[in-house]
């Protein structure tokens, strides 16, 4: 979508999110944001109302249904959000000593149920209006699952797959979906990793490459394109020669969010 006057964004407070928000941070622009941690919230805020925007923020976690299912309509009502960037989301792996079923099932709970907690809420006002755009952050990672980050692979994968599909649903009433799939990012989420992260990139540079993706109604943002290249063709091997050139992949680390 060209020109949004109202953007929602979770998991505002810190990394890609924040850099989101600042990106579009302008006179004539209302953003919703929410993130987890009150005081990175309130800077972002800050530095977004500096640059002119109308901020709307509230410190909420997106796993937390209830709160979403009132406040965002609320918000909608208050100004028609025009586009959604259903970002948040946490990373963890294995470490190389297994996963616990805590772990697994709280990526899941933010990742993936943290997208339908935030996407749910805003259609009913977007189809009446026959308008509006959803963005949905996924990764690279959801190509094919890396033995070092099951629950992340498969809660990520989980997500591109719900919005290619929501794509073509809401399509013919007027609202566009578009998938976001980066690659390493500089952010906290991926300052733990202790691996080497081909083709890093800035969190400023993304934020230009996914809204420029998103102008165009982008079905898919997947960058850098080397990564996304080598992402895409692990995904389409077979199997047993995916798991021969993965056997040696390093296993993220300790618990991190972007949220």
């Amino acid at each position: 979508m060209r020109n949004p006057k109202t953007i929602l964004i979770t998991g505002a407070s810190s990394g890609l999110g924040a850099a989101l928000a600042r990106h579009y941070a302008a006179p004539g622009i209302t953003l919703v944001l929410t993130g987890r941690n009150p005081e990175r919230l309130d800077a972002v805020a800050r530095d977004c109302a500096a640059a002119g925007a109308d901020v709307r923020s509230a410190a909420a976690d997106v796993t937390d249904r209830a709160f979403l299912a009132d406040w965002l309509p609320r918000m909608d009502a208050g100004a028609p959000i025009d586009l959604a960037i259903a970002n948040a989301g946490i990373s963890a792996g294995t470490g190389g000593e297994g996963e616990s079923p805590e772990q697994a099932r709280r990526i899941f709970a933010t990742n993936l149920d943290g997208v339908l907690n935030t996407v749910h809420p805003l259609l009913p006002a977007m189809r009446a209006r026959r308008r509006g755009q959803i963005a949905l952050m996924s990764s690279l990672a959801s190509f094919r699952g890396f033995p070092g980050a099951p629950a992340y692979c498969a809660s990520k994968a989980a997500v591109r797959v719900y919005g290619e599909a929501l794509r073509g649903e809401l399509a013919r009433e007027g609202i566009g979906v578009s998938v976001i799939c980066p690659g390493f990012v500089r952010t906290p989420m991926t300052d733990v990793n202790a691996f080497r992260m081909p083709f890093l990139m800035d969190a400023g540079r993304a934020a230009g490459i996914i809204r420029r993706g998103l102008e165009r109604n982008a079905a898919r943002i997947a960058f850098p394109w080397p990564t996304y290249l080598g992402a895409w063709m692990l995904g389409v091997l077979p199997a047993g020669l995916a798991d021969r050139l993965l056997a040696a992949a390093p296993a993220k680390g300790g618990m991190r969010a972007d949220a």
